[in-house]
């Protein structure tokens, strides 16, 4: 009859006579009782604390390795990282090379002398012919998600020194002056 008026949302017989017998024992909700058993999550502070010791040894360990070191479900390491740690994932930025101190504060000093050079000579930039050579590697890229690695919010960015070299390289030599170039040439390795 209940079915009837109610429709398919209604209580079965069952548990209309399961109910009916709780509350003539004395109970006045239809929730529930409070059980002990299984939490209901993984995420505990030791769990926490865990993760975190790992990212901060390895910053480019992923979901799934971690979720097999801390012995914790994909999902819940995934919550760690990004609601706990407030971490998101980046790729590095690539930048030709990383000076040290010592070799910024010398590039500066050739500069101020190049630009006090030039401010008492107006002719001092037309007379330099200079020259550069360097290896030029054939490589392999690293793909974005091979390089990408786990940061915090205030951490800064990681940058990527250079690509993985292969075998292949040649040498390049270049000329230029204030016009631009005058002379380049490509050489072989062992042909100098």
């Amino acid at each position: 009859m209940l079915r009837t008026a109610f429709g398919e949302q209604c209580l079965s017989r069952a548990r209309i006579f399961e109910q009916h017998k709780r509350f003539k024992e004395g109970r006045d909700s239809v929730d529930d009782n409070p059980r002990s058993g299984r939490p209901t999550t993984s995420k505990t502070d030791d769990r926490v604390a865990r993760v975190q010791e790992l990212i901060r040894a390895n910053w480019r360990l992923t979901i799934r390795e971690l979720s097999v070191e801390v012995g914790a479900s994909y999902g819940t390491c995934q919550a760690i990282l990004t609601q706990d740690l407030n971490m998101r994932r980046v790729a590095e930025k690539f930048v030709p090379r990383i000076l040290t101190a010592e070799q910024k504060e010398w590039h500066l000093s050739v500069a101020t002398n190049m630009l006090q050079e030039a401010e008492s000579d107006e002719n001092f930039m037309g007379q330099i012919i200079t020259g550069n050579k360097t290896w030029v590697y054939g490589y392999d890229p690293e793909t974005k998600r091979q390089s990408s690695q786990w940061k915090s919010a205030d951490s800064p960015r990681p940058k990527k020194v250079r690509q993985v070299w292969s075998k292949v390289k040649v040498m390049l030599i270049v000329f230029f002056d204030i016009e631009g170039i005058v002379h380049y040439e490509y050489f072989s390795q062992g042909q100098l």
